[in-house]
């Protein structure tokens, strides 16, 4: 197979402190922290910045190569600041490269952010022409498109709406039905996806499939693990700018995880860099506790604990209410149950949450999970923002507890949960 991309010694610097925030209000902020002797509220941290007479430089990438033949799919994979995206903005032509060279072969179809190439004023069908022809398409083949890719977004009530109007998930919808039907070679797909629905995410994987089956070349950066698994057979692991890793998407993924597992042993989740969110309010750190408020190194299966979280908020929370959730999860990010104090089970909080600390508490009775070690993560937001979302935040090893009070121990081999039940004669 031939060789579409090709990426040699490629490195992308960005000076900070220069450029405005791009609101005035964070700009004000910035400015008064400045004469007040205080850190930048808006700086970056990471240990990849570096400081020259000139000022501050954050490599995002540096000196990054790698080959991507024709027809494969490939995964690319890292934490928050690795480098992920920009990659995917220099390869788009969205940005340009400090140094490096990149030569691609074939047509690129790039879906980088909610909305990439569309105009809030024009209707979706209109932006499905507007779109294509910023990929090159001729409006004949957009024309012999259309229908598919209306039906595949599955926004056709709203075709000849003004986009502006539409929400999120159905501004992902369209935009990943018009890259992924009009034909390009290379398709780049950043992590947008995570706004539509578990169905429509779906129905975009299976997509890619039949792109990458079809000998087209596919570039998905995502945070979900089972999602590049299924998908792409190989992966590329960025670490700081720096690739440390091309190959076999199973050992990337499991390089991936360790680094996120091995660096929870402590319960500081100010500490963990690898995080999502706005920053509005941010996860400080937990402790495990029993019923007469004792800090645990362990829990019982049936035990009653408490999680509780110290958190931090930069600025007044008003309405909507703040979510908080808490999952529990393996070392592959799979799920073993998660619970939240949602509308679904009336516990919303109601009240303001003001700037400065405070701390909250999730009530676990008789836990559930049987004897092993396991992992959790923590959430907060509102609606659809993010203010703070933590994937591996903490871990947790479970021993066998007198669950069912009746003295004897469960045994493991029966599954992962235990669960309260009564069995009786029916006459």
């Amino acid at each position: 197979m031939s060789t579409v991309i090709k990426v040699e010694n490629l490195s992308k610097v960005y000076r900070l402190g220069v450029i405005g925030t791009g609101s005035l209000s964070a700009d004000l902020n910035r400015w008064l922290a400045k004469i007040r002797g205080k850190e930048d509220p808006s700086s970056i941290i990471n240990d990849t910045i570096e400081i020259t007479p000139n000022g501050k430089f954050k490599w995002a990438l540096n000196d990054v190569s790698f080959e991507v033949e024709e027809g494969k799919a490939i995964g690319i994979i890292g934490k928050n600041g690795a480098g992920k995206s920009t990659i995917l903005k220099i390869l788009s032509k969205v940005t340009a490269p400090t140094k490096g060279l990149i030569k691609v072969k074939g047509r690129i179809a790039s879906l980088l952010e909610v909305g990439t190439g569309f105009h809030p004023e024009l209707t979706g069908k209109e932006n499905i022409f507007l779109n294509g022809a910023i990929l090159g398409m001729t409006k004949a083949e957009i024309r012999r498109k259309l229908d598919e890719i209306i039906d595949f977004s599955g926004v056709e009530k709203y075709i000849d709406t003004p986009v502006k109007r539409y929400s999120s998930g159905m501004y992902v919808r369209l935009a990943f039905a018009v890259a992924a039907h009009l034909e390009p070679e290379i398709l780049i797909v950043d992590e947008v996806l995570s706004v539509g629905d578990a169905e429509f995410q779906k129905k975009c994987l299976g997509k890619m499939g039949d792109v990458a089956k079809g000998g087209r070349t596919v570039l998905f950066v995502s945070h979900n693990m089972s999602a590049i698994s299924e998908l792409c057979p190989q992966s590329i692991l960025l670490q700081q700018g720096t690739i440390a890793y091309y190959g076999d998407s199973h050992t990337a993924i499991k390089k991936y995880l360790s680094y996120n597992i091995k660096n929870i042993s402590s319960k500081n989740l100010a500490a963990i860099e690898n995080r999502a969110g706005s920053g509005t309010i941010k996860f400080i750190n937990y402790s495990i506790l029993d019923e007469q408020g004792n800090d645990l190194e362990y829990v019982f299966t049936g035990q009653n604990v408490s999680f509780v979280f110290e958190i931090e908020r930069f600025k007044d929370v008003l309405i909507p209410p703040v979510h908080f959730s808490l999952m529990f999860i393996d070392e592959s990010e799979k799920p073993y149950f998660h619970i939240s104090n949602t509308v679904a089970n009336g516990e919303e909080f109601k009240v303001v949450l003001k700037s400065g600390r405070a701390k909250v508490c999730c009530n676990i009775p008789k836990f559930p999970l049987h004897t092993g070690e396991y992992y959790f993560g923590v959430y907060c937001g509102v609606f659809r923002e993010a203010y703070d979302s933590i994937v591996f935040a903490g871990s947790l090893k479970v021993e066998a507890g007198n669950f069912y009070e009746s003295g004897k121990l469960p045994y493991r081999e029966q599954g992962d949960f235990l669960v309260e039940n009564n069995w009786c004669v029916v006459k």
